[in-house]
């Protein structure tokens, strides 16, 4: 454990994560971060980036799947080895790489209890992992309406609660991205019922083409806007 006397804790790129229903645009906000990237897809959806000289992509072969653990750990290893080139790291789909990781674990053990266990493990080891990774890091992950329990809230990421809590308890940032009507927005705000949270600053409904920008700035465009219509 480090220790880090009067608050003089290093400042660390911000962890998001993303969920939504297909065709939100969950990836193409990856178009948004600067700098070069490195997206990983776990479902093959790689037309958003198509061109991008800014963004390489690495895209899961069906040999992979076996093995998807230790692919991933290569990846991570990879990207953070490569911190001089990449600055921004794209995991794209956890939904579909949790039900890769959950069916090899399901091969190796019959008892079901003890198989999340080691699904959640791995995950929050690859949580903590990012974190200390200092790279940006955007995840994504298809949603569930769950209209027939609100008990859960009415929507929710497409995996296990406690792999999900685990995966994301050092995230920053946790948002539904949805269209109303022809814009898109992110809630972040765990107040409405869904998974949320912002701890990079006080916002809990934000435009998706502003996820990035600082409340103050997005603050003083609006201003700026209504002055010229006045």
């Amino acid at each position: 454990m480090k220790f880090y006397p009067d608050g003089k804790v290093p400042e660390q790129p911000h962890l998001y994560f993303i969920y939504g229903a297909g065709g939100t645009g969950k990836t193409s906000l990856l178009n948004q971060f600067k700098g070069k990237k490195l997206l990983i897809s776990f479902d093959l959806s790689t037309n958003v980036v198509l061109g991008r000289k800014d963004t390489d992509v690495g895209m899961l072969e069906e040999s992979d799947k076996e093995v998807i653990q230790e692919k991933v750990d290569e990846i991570l290893e990879y990207a953070v080895a490569n911190k001089d080139k990449y600055e921004i790291l794209c995991l794209d789909n956890m939904s579909a790489l949790q039900n890769l990781v959950l069916e090899n674990i399901d091969g190796k053990s019959r008892d079901g209890r003890q198989n999340y266990q080691k699904l959640q493990l791995w995950f929050r080891e690859k949580g903590m992992y990012l974190r200390n990774s200092g790279l940006t890091v955007l995840a994504t992950a298809h949603e569930i309406d769950n209209k027939g329990n609100l008990d859960k809230g009415r929507y929710s990421p497409d995996m296990n609660d406690k792999t999900f809590n685990a995966f994301t308890s050092t995230f920053d940032f946790v948002g539904r991205l949805y269209k109303n009507g022809k814009e898109r927005l992110i809630d972040c705000d765990p107040a409405t019922g869904n998974q949320g949270k912002n701890r990079i600053d006080d916002r809990t409904l934000i435009p998706a083409g502003e996820l990035l920008e600082p409340k103050k700035e997005t603050e003083e465009k609006k201003e700026n806007e209504v002055e010229k219509h006045d």
